[in-house]
């Protein structure tokens, strides 16, 4: 029998995949959990407690929230932001976690966009300048959505474009009988033809000449005078024999009701750039630079508007396009982005896209953009990916990051990004699946820190949302056998899910929890759990000052089955026996290690029978834990609705055969 002393400094790693338990040569093994439930990573290495989920407002069942819904951040200023709700055909904006009520002097509070139905709202894109909002999706024109002077006016309409590019969906050629001649042989020029052969459909259309020269026609004058430019120049100006030009038709509005509209969209370096119709689900355009409802080529100068198609050998439909280092693009068949050199920026003559890899993205779900790289869910929906820059390569590269957390991958439908707002935290992706399950990755990419948890909640999550300082979900609860929807944000200060707080009351009313059980906190104590009956709970003590009530929440961090190494190797399948953990703990006033109540307050201190649930910083040793095992781990838990901090571990362990 031997004895070693392990420690765990930190949970950089996070939850590991399962099929990974055997895998102890691995550097993240020692750094990872076998589960991770209600806690998130911090850039420091320990877990703490994830915030509750506070209530903002309970969706009407005429919003038809049951069909789907999706958040939509609006940054109009610095102080001036929003997070949009959208349901069927209906808009809730909320501002500083409150809904904007009585929307353009209706009385309503909500916007009516009736375009957006419940079939478009999983799959639609979306892009933002200054007070517009552009909403795409590839069976309905795209919608501007306006902020006007004040928080509660604004506009919604179909984007007004000035110009929409042109294609020939079913090309016709003809040979007029009649003579052509050209004001010139390059740029703008008239064409007068020697009939009349022209009509206001020709705009849009070409003519082609023999023995040089293309033009595109882009003004009606009569039947037989048109303004054209010139894609390929003449060689003269002499005048075209009948039989020797060719009036090329079919051109026709690339978008529309019968061919489509963009599937996603994304302001870059002045141009407004749609992607992907239904008719042609692999072409790029980018207008006009600062002109961006006009999609006119005109005469290829730099600043006109570009088009590219994916010149690939098999059917990439375009899934997103964001503005990054370069315009990158995502499609169902691979990753892309358009090269630029050094500081020139994208015109016509340059303008076309490179792939990178053929991993291929998830329709609906946006990617999401940090400092270090972009961020996809794989088309099947079964890894998560980083398009990045490589300064080695100096070109694209395209990586799965979920390797080692796969398991927590179950049909992905949103992904979310918390940015950093200190050094006490970390860039936090959300991935939420379709099961109602979400995914916290705790991202630090200068120290390669990438440490999946898992939350979960007395319902099921439909979707999040982060608009710059919270973090919005829409939860579905049952309450009664009732069916809810629920618009909360996660909150640091709450300590429960759909938690309502307040200042001094004798009872909480205007619950929603109908029926259930939840957990109640006055004056930073927790009192026993009390059944919400016509949407109130009395509290015991008459007199508080401030309460909290909400739906409790478990925490779990189970460490992975530790395996000691020996003078021999590793010892794996030996059995085990912990003899002394030593909890490194901050500011934690609750937790339960290997079903051992850990104590918090103590009677060595004066005065702490009186006061709150006060808040331990140190270390915490915790003896008498019994029996031997094959895989000896640690599992903290907590209960009940306090605030934990857990630091690191460090534990005595014999080992029954070891040498």
């Amino acid at each position: 029998m031997t004895r070693v002393v392990l420690v765990q400094t930190n949970f950089a790693s996070g939850e590991i995949d399962p099929l990974l338990r055997s895998r102890v040569d691995l550097a993240q093994y020692s750094n990872g959990a076998e589960r991770l439930e209600n806690v998130l990573v911090q850039p420091q290495g320990g877990v703490r407690r994830r915030g509750g989920m506070k209530h903002l407002h309970q969706l009407p069942s005429a919003a038809n929230p049951q069909d789907g819904t999706r958040c939509i951040a609006f940054e109009f200023s610095v102080s001036d932001h929003y997070m949009l709700v959208f349901t069927n055909q209906r808009m809730y904006i909320y501002k500083t976690r409150t809904l904007i009520t009585d929307i353009n002097g209706t009385g309503n509070d909500y916007l009516a966009v009736t375009a957006v139905t419940s079939d478009i709202l999983s799959t639609m894109c979306w892009t933002q300048s200054a007070d517009t909002l552009i909403l795409t999706h590839k069976d309905i024109n795209p919608i501007r959505i306006v902020r006007n002077a004040t928080d509660s006016s604004w506009t919604v309409g179909n984007l007004a474009f000035s110009s929409i590019p042109k294609y020939a969906f079913a090309l016709s050629t003809s040979n007029p009988a009649a003579t052509l001649t050209p004001s010139g042989i390059s740029g703008s020029i008239t064409l007068t033809a020697g009939a009349g052969v022209f009509n206001a459909a020709s705009v849009g259309q070409y003519i082609n000449l023999n023995p040089q020269g293309r033009c595109r026609i882009v003004a009606y004058k009569s039947a037989t005078v048109v303004e054209v430019v010139t894609e390929i120049p003449l060689f003269n100006t002499n005048v075209v024999a009948a039989g020797n030009w060719e009036y090329e038709s079919g051109y026709e509005d690339v978008w529309s009701a019968s061919r489509g509209y963009p599937r996603t969209c994304t302001f870059h370096e002045g141009r407004l750039y749609f992607g992907g119709s239904k008719s042609r689900p692999s072409t790029m355009w980018g207008s006009k630079v600062g002109l961006f409802f006009d999609f006119n080529p005109d005469q290829a100068y730099d600043d006109d508007a570009v088009e590219a198609t994916l010149d690939t050998n098999s059917l990439n439909i375009i899934t997103d396009i964001i503005s990054g280092r370069d315009l990158q693009v995502f499609t169902t068949g691979g990753e892309f982005y358009v090269p630029q050199q050094g500081l020139e920026p994208i015109t016509p003559s340059n303008f076309f896209v490179k792939v990178v890899s053929r991993n291929g993205s998830r329709e609906g779900i946006r990617v999401q953009q940090l400092q270090s790289g972009t961020l996809y869910i794989q088309r099947q929906g079964k890894a998560l990916n980083e398009f990045q820059y490589s300064d080695v390569t100096l070109s694209y590269v395209s990586t799965s990051i979920s390797l080692l957390s796969s398991h927590l991958i179950n049909d992905p439908i949103e992904l979310a990004l918390r940015k950093a707002s200190s050094t006490q935290d970390s860039d936090t992706l959300l991935m939420l699946n379709s099961d109602g399950t979400l995914s916290a990755y705790s991202i630090l990419r200068q120290q390669n820190v990438i440490a999946p948890s898992r939350f979960t909640t007395n319902g099921q999550i439909k979707d999040v949302g982060v608009d710059i300082e919270d973090t919005y979900a829409i939860t579905k609860r049952t309450f009664n056998s009732v069916d809810g929807y629920f618009v909360e944000v996660f909150d640091d200060s709450s300590l429960t899910d759909c938690s309502f707080q307040g200042g001094a009351a004798s009872t909480a009313t205007g619950l929603p929890h109908e029926g259930a059980t939840v957990n109640v906190i006055t004056d930073g104590n927790v009192l026993s759990d009390e059944t919400v009956a016509s949407g109130a709970v009395a509290f015991d003590r008459a007199s508080i000052t401030s309460y909290e009530v909400g739906l409790g929440f478990n925490v779990v961090i189970k460490t992975l089955p530790f395996e000691p190494k020996m003078s021999v190797g590793v010892r794996v399948g030996f059995k085990k026996r912990i003899l002394e953990v030593n909890a490194l703990l901050y500011e934690t006033q609750h937790l339960i290690i290997n079903d051992v109540l850990v104590p918090i307050r103590t009677l060595d201190t004066a005065g702490t029978l009186d006061e709150s649930t006060i808040e331990f910083t140190g270390t915490k040793v915790i003896n008498g834990l019994l029996g031997y095992t094959k895989d000896a781990q640690i599992t903290v838990r907590q209960n009940l609705p306090l605030k934990l901090t857990l630091l690191g571990l460090e534990f005595k362990m014999s080992v029954y055969g070891g040498t």
